[in-house]
């Protein structure tokens, strides 16, 4: 299967992230999501992105030009026909992805690879929910997408070996270093780091030492670029949290228990940079 056009639904940090990755690659995107409004937040986004890549230069403004007029942005799921996959990146909502990805099994003719951009939900359970589960796929990517090197690719039981090297050789040409996973709960990256996020909040909640401590701990003893903490803010709590819930459901271990700490800041709205607070200010 020859890509051209690439799908993506949703243009919050993710699915923009994923479009600039596409588009700067040669690639054709249709990236939609719920209103005008965030489609044009989304596409402003990548317009700074690039705008930065041009100050550092990496890019031309030639270059900007052309990858900006390969994003196609839209509100409705019929402009999704022209691709031959189409990536989900919305919210880490198991309800919302089944909704969304329903409503997209039905629009996308039958040969189309969907894909799910989900870091911790079972590929195995999307793909039962459609009607080509040999054609359903995980590709989750990381953020910031166009700085992030990896891919996971996540097969489901019923992921054919065709849809797995489609995916395989579309994250290699979008200049990724794919891994591949089985299907389990945050797969590989995310079933190590999150729970290693939680386990520094409780360090945080016993008082053993100042978040930046923690962090300067894990930056220069474990030569981490960001520490768990900080990088907490940067994933956002609340999705931190969601991981973590999502493990304890599916694997029944109270290993998985979510800090009370990382709870109570949820509660609050403090959620990280995207809201400019989360254990740290910004």
């Amino acid at each position: 299967m020859t890509i051209t056009t690439v799908g993506i639904i949703g243009a919050g940090t993710m699915g923009n992230g994923i479009a600039q990755a596409c588009a700067v690659s040669g690639i054709h995107v249709v990236m939609v999501d719920i209103s005008d409004a965030a489609v044009q937040k989304g596409v402003a986004t990548v317009a700074a992105s690039l705008d930065r890549l041009i100050k550092k230069e990496k890019i031309t403004a030639a270059d900007k030009d052309a990858a900006l007029a390969r994003i196609q942005g839209s509100t409705s799921y019929d402009d999704l026909k022209a691709a031959q996959i189409v990536i989900e990146a919305a919210t880490e909502n198991y309800e919302l992805k089944l909704k969304i990805l329903k409503q997209v099994d039905a629009i996308v003719a039958p040969e189309v690879i969907i894909a799910s951009n989900t870091s911790s939900i079972s590929i195995t359970k999307l793909a039962a929910a459609t009607s080509r589960a040999d054609k359903f796929i995980g590709m989750h990517f990381f953020n910031p997408v166009p700085m992030m090197a990896l891919v996971e690719i996540i097969r489901g039981l019923q992921t054919s070996d065709a849809t797995h090297d489609a995916v395989k050789q579309l994250a290699e040409r979008l200049g990724k270093s794919p891994i591949t996973v089985k299907n389990a709960p945050g797969f590989v990256v995310n079933r190590i780091l999150v729970p290693m996020i939680n386990e520094a909040f409780f360090v945080l909640a016993e008082g053993l030492a100042t978040p930046e401590d923690i962090d300067a701990g894990m930056k220069l003893g474990c030569n981490q670029p960001i520490g768990p903490l900080a990088l907490a803010d940067m994933v956002g709590l609340d999705v931190c949290l969601a991981v973590m819930d999502v493990y304890l459901a599916e694997f029944g271990d109270s290993k998985y228990r979510a800090c009370p700490l990382l709870k109570e800041y949820v509660a609050a709205g403090r959620l990280g940079r995207k809201t400019g607070r989360g254990v740290y200010q910004y």
